[in-house]
């Protein structure tokens, strides 16, 4: 006699229709743009790749984009610890709007985020006259681009972070402290390493997100090709420029950095297999 199927047991057809359509889905949605990054990288041979790859101008958005990536993460880690902690271990007035203030680059459009920065720093706003007597240049500058950045990335590693403390609760931090154990000693040596793979996790959101922005970044870099480009605006002024091989061409090394990205997130995704994602976003 056959086991009845379980009320959540979908038939095989179902689960066939299912499959199929998210597989079709990804290879239409993910992987053949990314097939077609490459192919047109490639189109004519290895050596104009490269070339492109090595040109002058796009070593410099390469230098610019690392410089800004390598700026703005351990920025945001300071800031999501900080952030976490203070939102998870401690109950204190303005706590729902240092919680909605967080997730407020989520909503905001990055040109919107852009925009802001050039009325705060730019020559016609509120500090610009100050910063021009000072010769000090925020706006069309890699301050700016920096600045911008560190907005719409700052959510990712406070949000990773938040929901696991929240989880563990106070008990062992309490524990810690009646045995005389200082505030930042309990931090390193029980807060921390539970929320270790939470952390690198967020580090690696952020520093994509870092790399690949473009909407708040192209607002505030002037697109000055050579000094104050990112990766993303190269590919934008070679692509107007028509040269397809060097737009793909950076465009696919942007590419290789998401997928060396996401080769790192199923690493600690598999080195922790009873994990699951808790996220806010």
């Amino acid at each position: 006699m056959a086991a009845p199927r379980l009320s959540t047991e979908d038939p095989a057809w179902a689960k066939a229709v299912i499959v199929t359509l998210v597989l079709v889905f990804l290879g239409l949605v993910l992987i053949l743009p990314l097939v077609a990054v490459f192919a047109e990288a490639l189109r004519k041979g290895l050596q104009p790749a490269l070339a492109a790859v090595s040109d002058p101008d796009a070593i410099a958005a390469i230098k610019l984009t690392l410089l800004t990536a390598a700026i703005s993460v351990p920025f945001n880690v300071v800031f999501g610890l900080c952030a976490a902690w203070a939102v998870a271990k401690h109950d204190f007035p303005g706590k729902s709007l240092l919680i909605t203030l967080i997730d407020l680059p989520f909503s905001v459009s990055p040109v919107v985020a852009g925009l802001i920065y050039v009325l705060v720093f730019g020559l016609q706003g509120w500090f610009g006259e100050r910063l021009l007597d000072h010769d000090v240049r925020i706006i069309f500058a890699a301050p700016g681009i920096i600045l911008a950045t560190i907005f719409v990335t700052f959510p990712f590693i406070a949000r990773e972070l938040i929901p696991l403390m929240q989880e563990q609760g106070v008990s062992e931090e309490e524990a810690a402290v009646s045995m005389g154990a200082s505030g930042l000693y309990t931090f390193w040596r029980v807060t921390a390493p539970n929320v270790r793979w939470g952390l690198l996790y967020g580090v690696l959101l952020c520093n994509a997100r870092a790399m690949g922005e473009f909407g708040a970044v192209s607002v505030v870099s002037g697109h000055i090709r050579g000094l104050i480009n990112t990766m993303p605006l190269h590919v934008e002024i070679l692509y107007n420029e028509y040269d397809f091989v060097g737009a793909f061409s950076v465009a696919a090394l942007l590419c290789l950095l998401a997928i060396v990205t996401l080769v790192l997130k199923t690493a600690l995704e598999v080195a922790q297999p009873g994990s699951r994602r808790r996220d806010g976003h």
